[in-house]
């Protein structure tokens, strides 16, 4: 007790100011000493805590005479009287809410099958089901020339990376997919993550924070991954409707051109299907003075000559005789500042990653936490995510088959009057308009037809446009389509979903029966649509075998 009360007398104000000098403080008797000390509230409570100071005691007496000092409970006293907060109850308040809404999700026990594709197994193995939602839209997660290169990954290098890049995780694979990866897009650089959620938001937040003043403008459609880096930047933000130019430059125009901005959009948006208009946004931004963020997660394998997406699609014949090489002319993709996508839906792996100009990879290379504090990829990902992308840029005949698929089954539903929310794109979303009727549509399907199409519903898309999300592949046949027709007017009639003429009774939704709609034309042309592999430069049949400088670091 009193040697607690005397080293309190050196580091404590309260105490020390009590006694003129250390010299007293040796002399002064021990009751007198844990009286001083009752009266520090901070030293009233360590003591009491540890049980120096009873009623009966003589410093608890000595205590009571100073008159400030007033009796406390121990704190583990405390602690166990007080209520305890109810977490568990916070928990069901909080589903409870969910379920109340309709959004609370059931995930479905889907095994797709290598060798059976599109084909999948539920829990059970013989219980078989045809998968029309998946985001695997090269069928690239079973090719097996990927696969290959992954069992040999695997053979020679084990099943994990071993660290993060800075520490035992930085590797020939990582090298070797981030030079494939800065060919495809025509960048001076590129840098893997995890994921492209983890990338989206690493790059964004590093922008808000490092820059000053930096303001971002938000398509309003933009992905979850966008919005939360958006948030984590911690900067001011403008949303602007959802591929609103007019609307976005009203925004640009309110700032200065010399203060730091950047524009983050999608070029296919995974929901609706919607197309942004990339040339232009990129003239706004230099016009007002922005960097421009390209998510191409849902576009990257399916437009343009190799496969980088919409933004190589718009130059698509310059990029086509150019091959791997950059053509001559300032092109869109040249323009575009910053590109994320994703390893995990058209390469058939799992990761993301950023492809820009060597500075700016370096930059987020040396300050990104979500790249620095991480395990990097397994070096088996690395290699198949490389030979995907070497493969599937020399694979026109892929992306045109993707195509022609998904306008079988567009025109199919068209015939039934199934509606389907118009877009120039690859994605089929099939407007139910309720959440319950599209979870029972679902599950029809899926128990019925044994065909699997996952219900979309809030806050994934906004209330009253729930909706199927269909995504025909390479694998899904002219056959597998018919059956999937069969199966959807059998669920419209069951449940009495409204079709086209309903939704124009109302006047339309989402371009679903709005007679103001003005269709755009798909992005694949008739005349790109004839073209074969053989047309195709001989550079892009070779894989990229260069490593860039920055994906190491650049020496001074």
């Amino acid at each position: 007790m009193d040697s607690l009360a005397r080293q309190s007398a050196k580091i404590c104000p309260f105490v020390s100011r009590v006694t003129s000098s250390m010299q007293q403080v040796q002399v002064l008797h021990k009751t007198n000493m844990s009286a001083m000390a009752q009266q520090c509230p901070v030293m009233r409570r360590a003591m009491a805590a540890r049980g120096y100071v009873t009623a009966s005691s003589p410093a608890g007496a000595a205590a009571a005479d100073v008159g400030e000092a007033r009796p406390v409970a121990p704190v583990m006293e405390r602690g166990t009287q007080e209520r305890t907060f109810d977490y568990d109850g916070l928990f069901d308040t909080e589903l409870q809410k969910k379920r109340l809404d309709s959004s609370y999700r059931f995930f479905n026990n889907i095994n797709r099958l290598a060798k059976e594709y599109p084909m999948a197994h539920r829990l059970d193995e013989e219980d078989k089901v045809t998968v029309w939602c998946s985001n695997d839209y090269l069928t690239y997660s079973r090719n097996e020339k990927v696969m290959e290169t992954m069992k040999r990954t695997i053979d020679k290098y084990g099943a994990g990376a071993g660290g993060t890049r800075n520490i035992a995780g930085h590797n020939r694979h990582a090298l070797r997919l981030e030079a494939e990866l800065a060919a495809l897009h025509k960048k001076e650089g590129a840098l893997v993550f995890s994921s492209c959620f983890v990338a989206n938001d690493a790059v964004l937040t590093l922008l808000g924070q490092k820059m000053p003043n930096m303001v971002i403008f938000s398509d309003e459609m933009n992905h979850a991954s966008m919005i939360i880096g958006i948030k984590h930047a911690n900067v001011q933000k403008h949303i602007f409707r959802h591929n609103d130019l007019q609307h976005l430059e009203e925004l640009l125009a309110m700032y200065p051109k010399s203060q730091p901005k950047l524009i983050a959009f999608e070029s296919v948006y995974s929901m609706s299907g919607s197309v942004a208009d990339i040339r232009k946004i990129c003239d706004l931004a230099e016009k007002y003075g922005a960097l421009t963020f390209l998510d191409e997660v849902h576009s990257v394998g399916l437009y343009g000559p190799h496969g980088a997406g919409v933004a190589e699609h718009l130059d698509f014949e310059a990029h086509r005789k150019a091959g791997i090489a950059s053509p001559e002319e300032t092109t869109v993709l040249d323009r575009v500042d910053m590109i994320t996508a994703t390893l995990g839906k058209s390469f058939g792996t799992v990761g993301g990653y950023l492809a820009a100009s060597e500075k700016l990879v370096d930059f987020v290379r040396s300050y990104a936490p979500g790249f620095i504090f991480t395990s990097s990829l397994p070096p088996a990902v690395m290699s198949g995510s490389a030979a995907a992308i070497y493969h599937q840029r020399s694979s026109l005949h892929l992306r045109q088959l993707q195509q022609k698929h998904t306008s079988y089954v567009k025109n199919g539903l068209g015939e039934l009057g199934i509606p389907v929310q118009p877009n120039p794109s690859h994605i089929v979303p099939v407007l139910v308009g309720n959440p319950d009727l599209a979870k029972r549509a679902s599950d029809i399907l899926m128990n019925k037809h044994r065909i699997y199409v996952q219900a979309i519903n809030f806050p994934t898309v906004p209330r009253g446009t729930e909706r199927l999300r269909v995504t025909p592949t390479p694998g899904h046949t002219n056959d597998l389509s018919d059956v999937l027709l069969d199966a959807m007017d059998d669920v419209w009639k069951t449940l009495q979903l409204p079709r086209v003429s309903d939704w124009a009774a109302h006047g339309g939704l989402l371009g679903v029966g709005d007679p103001d709609h003005v269709p755009q034309a798909n992005l694949w042309t008739e005349e790109q649509m004839a073209l074969t592999n053989d047309d195709l430069h001989p550079s892009v049949f070779s894989p990229v075998e260069e490593y860039l400088e920055v994906s190491s670091g650049i020496k001074a």
